[in-house]
């Protein structure tokens, strides 16, 4: 549909009818009448009739639509010329152009045929035909060309008519067909830069720089070919207009047609409409190109604010991680270099964010059309540099705090020690003379006028200036180091006092106040005696008494052994605190386990992680933690009381506290209920010897060392691994304070039964540890019952069947064999000690002999010897003589195997 109603609206040009003009029945010389009416001109054509219809109407169409409406308007001459033919071609040609003509008519002259005849039947035939022609206009027949020039200038009709009329037909077509063309070459172009503009118009700006810089390129091609095409067109344009200029320029003389003035003037507007074209879509380019450049500058903006915004969020984020504010003058300093280390890694990145900002600011003052998206990134960036610089500032203000604290905090210990120094060094007997005094209290004065150099004279003062760094974990160190100041002095006190009665006239001599003992650098603690179960087991996990604790942000080692100054004094603190302490150090407890399994077991299932655990490691988190999550689990059950989660510890605590404090029995019922829930301690412990073994293989891995970093830690992991074998040894210390401060009171009795349980768990825990070590045994070691006892000793056997001498010399030789008594078995092996990779030596038992506990029997004393007893086996066919170390644990063990004898004989009952 759409190419008919082109078909029907496009007009005729001159391409459509070349042929049929080329045959030149009809031309358009451009001659006009004394009124400017155009002239049409049928010049003589032989087969007129001929012609068909429907190109004699194209013709005539076409050269009617030429002229301009001006001069279309006034009317057409036609002129048709017939000299040289007969009267019926005239009648043809008149009735044809009688119907058919399309244009106006003013008036229409007949040169008649020039022969006799023929002419006077012309006269004839136009009065009597002349209504049958239907023209409105007059016809007016002509004789010869003379009579037509008194009618049309000579100027306006061409050779053939007798005028002066320069005209090629083959010429004129040769225009018409320039001037359509290039007419539909201007009408072409204007499309092609319309639809372009409409493109661009529509097109959706894009979001990243690749794409919005493909678009500009693409834009700028389309443009460049759009550019050369108008060029073209013009150069086409200025070329015709020369050629139909071209007689007058040739000749001075010569004037160009109306029909070639009217060419002319139709190619200048064509040209003129190229160039308001050219200018309308140079203006819209300049528009469109500066909105893409201004896209592309956005684009490249937004991605380089996305890039410094990102790491300048990294750069925020590592300095809100750095909220250490140390805990001594080492670590202080060693935070402010990296302090000074993370300001330095962030000058780049700041100068590059206040740079794009100020790139902002040019493209929003250049009138960028996305102001209110720049302006908030500008103000975004400057902020964060403007927050980094005062964080920075902030935090280089708390470490100088920190440092000048703690450098306080250490002349202040540093005072103490050397305070206790002079007291220890003053030599007793020296003191005794009045000169040897008055000596030691010029010491003395001279030493506390140095105390002005810590400035902690006044804590009230000391507070209130380090108040905004004073932690609780540096608040409690203060104190501590306040307290020592206070005992030191009190020392000092002590001490003058003392002196300045040996400055005066003495009467006997005096004793002076020694130093505290545990500040006396060379005074040792007295040893108290403690289970050798709990010995072993530390000594066998490798924590000889040891636990790890958190004091002022330092990791330092605590003893928990009954060799502190609290041990050695009947009760030193209320029951109260003792409990408040196990609450207290239960809660750190489960909060370390739920650290260790959080930041290291379950990070071996994170597989962002995945690359960094050594093959060695891989699908061995069983052996490295053993059942840490289950012993976590059991102390981490709970109840909900007033929205708080507790451990289990508290679970009876929380509802009948003060009855607690009052009633230690509450306690120690606790921990009875809970006897066989501890047991889990003993499958740790078995483990442990393999988690050491894999963490000296694996320890120094990246993986660990990252997970350290996340958690903060200040020690590894394996420090913290040691921490269950550490917190079931502790439980007994507290229950010895608590037994101390409950004698002959309500609740003892359940106290000592509660200690004597845990000591027995942990000889239970110790003892699976030795069997664990046990190797080349054939059996297995969980069919012999229950492990009763183990320990080492001095073995003589005697065989019946053995030779003499064998038998001599095996009865004066004592062989070193670990026992191991099982309700069913009694084991003899062998101790071995082995060195692995430098590390503490590690036990294992060779297997040597077994007795069957049906078969066996006991001697309890061997004579010269009350520390040896025998077991003989098969109605003494073997006969084994066993020294202890010493009587008590001789009788221990007779008295268990015993047990174990007595119960076979009341089952065989």
């Amino acid at each position: 549909t759409d190419e008919i109603m082109q078909q029907e609206i496009r007009p005729l040009v001159a391409v459509d009818i070349i042929e049929q003009l080329h045959r030149q029945f009809a031309i358009l010389s451009g001659g006009r009448g004394k009124d400017g009416a155009p002239i049409i001109t049928f010049p003589e054509f032989a087969g007129f009739s001929e012609i068909p219809d429907e190109d004699f109407l194209n013709v005539v169409t076409y050269l009617t639509s030429i002229p301009s409406l001006e001069a279309a308007s006034i009317g057409f001459i036609i002129i048709i010329d017939r000299r040289r033919d007969k009267w019926s071609a005239v009648k043809a040609s008149l009735t044809r152009i009688a119907g058919a003509f399309p244009g106006n008519l003013q008036l229409v002259f007949v040169l008649r045929p020039s022969r006799f005849i023929q002419r006077a039947i012309a006269d004839i035939g136009i009065k009597l035909y002349r209504d049958d022609f239907k023209m409105k206009v007059p016809i007016i027949m002509l004789n010869s060309v003379s009579d037509l020039h008194g009618y049309i200038d000579k100027s306006q009709l061409t050779r053939e008519l007798g005028g002066t009329l320069e005209y090629g037909h083959s010429q004129w077509i040769h225009h018409r067909t320039a001037i359509e063309n290039f007419a539909m070459t201007v009408k072409t172009t204007a499309q092609m830069l319309q639809t372009f503009g409409t493109d661009l118009a529509e097109t959706e700006l894009p979001n990243d720089v690749q794409c919005t810089e493909e678009l500009l390129s693409a834009h700028t091609d389309h443009h460049s070919k759009l550019k050369d095409e108008l060029k073209l067109a013009v150069k086409q344009g200025a070329t015709l207009l020369t050629c139909i200029r071209e007689p007058v320029t040739r000749s001075a003389n010569s004037k160009l047609s109306p029909d070639e003035l009217e060419n002319v003037a139709t190619v200048e507007r064509l040209l003129a409409q190229l160039d308001e074209t050219e200018k309308a879509f140079d203006q819209f380019w300049t528009k469109h190109h500066l909105k893409l450049e201004q896209c592309l500058q956005l684009r490249h903006f937004e991605h380089d604010f996305r890039e410094v915004k990102l790491t300048l969020d990294n750069l925020m984020e590592a300095q809100a991680g750095f909220a250490d504010i140390g805990d001594s003058v080492t670590r202080v300093e060693h935070l402010l270099k990296e302090q000074k280390h993370l300001e330095e890694k962030g000058q780049e990145p700041l100068e590059k964010a206040q740079s794009l900002a100020l790139h902002g600011e040019q493209l929003i003052q250049n009138n960028h059309y996305a102001v209110d998206s720049i302006r908030p990134k500008c103000v975004e960036l400057r902020r964060i540099c403007d927050d980094f610089t005062n964080e920075t500032k902030k935090k280089y203000d708390i470490l100088g705090k920190s440092l000048e604290l703690h450098k306080q905090l250490d002349k202040a210990s540093q005072w103490c020690e050397a305070g206790i120094y002079l007291l220890a060094s003053q030599a007793v007997d020296k003191c005794q003379s009045q000169e040897g005094a008055e000596t030691a209290l010029v010491e003395i004065e001279k030493f506390l006028v140095t105390a002005k150099e810590h400035q902690l004279s006044n804590p009230k003062e000391f507070y209130n200036q380090f108040d905004m760094i004073l932690t609780p974990e540096i608040k409690a160190n203060a104190q501590r180091i306040v307290q020592k100041l206070e005992d030191v002095q009190e020392m000092f006190d002590k001490r003058q006092v003392s002196l300045k009665k040996l400055a005066a006239k003495q009467t006997r001599p005096v004793q002076p106040v020694a130093p505290h003992p545990e500040s006396s650098p060379k005074r040792a603690s007295p040893k108290i005696t403690r289970p050798a179960a709990v010995e072993n087991l530390e000594q066998f996990c490798g924590a000889p008494g040891r636990e790890l604790a958190a004091q002022n942000g330092n990791h330092a080692l605590v003893c928990h052994r009954d060799t502190s100054s609290t041990a050695l004094k009947e009760c030193s603190q209320p029951q109260s605190h003792i409990i408040n302490e196990l609450i207290e150090t239960e809660r750190v407890y489960v909060e370390e386990l739920q650290s260790i399994i959080e930041g290291y077991a379950s990070e071996m299932d994170n597989p962002n992680l995945l690359h960094l655990i050594p093959s060695a490691l891989q699908n061995k988190k069983e052996i490295l933690f053993g059942n840490l999550p289950e012993i976590y689990e059991f102390h981490n059950r709970h109840v909900r009381t007033g929205g708080c989660s507790v451990p289990w510890v508290l679970w009876i605590f929380l509802k009948e506290i003060e009855n607690c404090i009052e009633n230690p029995e509450l306690l120690a019922r606790c921990f009875l209920k809970r006897k066989e829930d501890l047991q889990i301690y003993e499958k740790y412990c078995q483990n442990k010897p393999r988690s050491e073994a894999l963490w000296r293989q694996c320890g120094d891995s990246i993986f660990f060392q990252e997970c350290q970093r996340k958690l903060d830690h200040k020690l590894s992991l394996d420090a913290y691994l040691l921490k269950p074998v550490q917190r079931i040894t502790k439980y007994q210390l507290l229950l010895k304070e608590m037994l101390k401060c409950s004698k002959n009171s309500e609740g003892t009795a359940e106290l000592e039964e509660a200690l004597a349980t845990m000591l027995d768990i942990i000889k239970s825990v110790n003892d699976s540890m030795h069997q664990i070590a046990i190797t080349g045994y054939e059996g297995d070691v969980s069919e012999l019952g229950k492990l009763l006892m183990q320990g080492s000793f001095n073995v003589w056997t005697d065989h019946k069947k053995g030779h003499n001498k064998v038998k001599d010399l095996a009865r004066f030789k004592p062989m070193q064999r670990h026992l191991f008594l099982y309700t069913k078995m009694l084991l003899f092996c062998k101790k071995r000690e082995e060195n692995t990779d430098g590390h503490e030596k590690t036990a294992s038992y060779s297997f040597k002999n077994s007795l069957k506990m049906s078969t066996v029997g006991i001697t309890e004393n061997v004579k010269g010897d009350n520390k040896k007893f025998e077991i003989w086996y098969n109605g003494r066919e073997e006969v084994y003589i066993i020294q202890a170390s010493s009587v008590e644990l001789k009788n221990t063990w007779i008295s268990e195997i015993r047990k174990v004898l007595t119960g076979q004989l009341e089952a065989c009952r």
